[in-house]
């Protein structure tokens, strides 16, 4: 008997969040039972796209979703009538009203859209993205969300369904060897590094971080900032390090496939984001046993351990920096049994995941 195909809908599949999540699942799954194919809103070669065609998985590219462009419903709709799946799940929060329709009027049987964040960019697309957002519910049958923010922001009274954003633990767990190692590549001495894990872009709240990390370092200049991920806020980083006189002390990575040992590397976790939905690195950080200082805008459901300190955005620069010099004399310590507990374990969910789709395909 041959696998049951999964088709994924995303934008396209580079080293972000949610994407990284998917290939947790993908990685973990079992692949005898369970394909992911993967439905893409971009022309480029993305960075996990070698990986899934290893795995068995088949990427088909469509043109960036354009709500006004007759081109890309009718490519969509062509592209549902013509590939035949009994399970869609779409990951494209508020845009994925469109697939959605296209796949329910294509016939899909069973059609998931599945919520990564609690909220959205108030720029000029904010108000249609609202309006999509009330279509979801008509085109789908099944609505998931990485955590109750960011059900209840999508989805609003609808009944929803928790997808842990799952790591694999036991690649994360603290190594002192592995931290030597990377501090030693990276050009570490005996610094405090404060790191954070993120695509380069406004909601991350980078520019800020570099604030943070100018005051903390006129305290500690004994110190250095990992900033790990690619974007296209990157330039205006770039500039506020040169300006704030950071070169050399704050340190851009770029996109790694390697972020397990540069966890290692750190001292505390700095995670300002202006919002989420259940951020994955925040997981990993955890993981690794990092304290983690983060913005009061995330969603509690991520502190599952008792390393993650709370500072409002709004609180003065200070508030951020005592909190930060606390966290870092923090001593590493196993947390994969709380973590595990919390249910955050690929493994357990990704025989969740598996028997949901076997049994929701059949159905359908």
């Amino acid at each position: 008997m041959s696998a049951v195909r999964i088709l994924q809908v995303v934008n396209y599949m580079d080293r972000g969040g949610l994407e990284t999540m998917l290939m947790n699942y993908y990685r973990h799954i079992d692949r005898s039972k369970i394909q992911f194919d993967f439905l893409v809103h971009r022309n480029k070669v993305a960075q996990y796209d070698h990986e899934i065609a290893q795995l068995g998985g088949r990427i088909y590219h469509m043109p960036r979703l354009n709500p006004l462009s007759l081109s890309y419903h009718k490519k969509e709709m062509d592209f549902f009538q013509t590939h035949k799946y009994s399970v869609v799940h779409c990951h494209m929060d508020c845009m994925s009203a469109f697939p959605l329709f296209h796949a329910k009027s294509a016939g899909v049987p069973v059609r998931i859209a599945h919520s990564h964040s609690s909220s959205q960019n108030k720029d000029l697309k904010y108000p249609v993205k609202l309006l999509c957002k009330q279509l979801i519910p008509h085109s789908a049958t099944q609505l998931f969300a990485c955590s109750e923010d960011a059900g209840h922001f999508m989805f609003g009274n609808h009944h929803f369904q928790i997808m842990r954003n799952a790591i694999e633990l036991k690649k994360f767990l603290f190594n002192s060897d592995v931290r030597a190692e990377v501090r030693k590549e990276l050009e570490i001495q005996d610094e405090v590094v404060l790191g954070n894990v993120a695509t380069l872009k406004p909601v991350k709240n980078q520019l800020f971080l570099l604030e943070v990390f100018s005051e903390y370092h006129k305290m500690n200049p004994n110190s250095k900032l990992l900033l790990v991920g690619e974007g296209p806020s990157r330039k205006n980083i770039e500039e506020k390090v040169k300006n704030l006189g950071l070169q050399g002390r704050a340190i851009l990575t770029g996109v790694r496939s390697d972020v397990h040992r540069l966890l290692q590397a750190m001292d505390v976790f700095v995670f300002p984001s202006l919002f989420e939905g259940l951020p994955v690195t925040m997981v990993e950080a955890q993981a690794a046993g990092l304290p983690c200082v983060i913005s009061d805008t995330v969603p509690n459901e991520t502190d599952i351990t008792d390393l993650v300190t709370r500072v409002s955005l709004k609180a003065p620069l200070q508030q951020w920096i005592s909190a930060i010099d606390v966290a870092s004399k923090t001593t590493r310590a196993d947390q994969s049994v709380q973590i595990k507990r919390s249910g955050f374990d690929i493994e357990e969910n990704a025989k969740w995941l598996e028997n949901f789709y076997l049994k929701v395909s059949e159905n359908g």
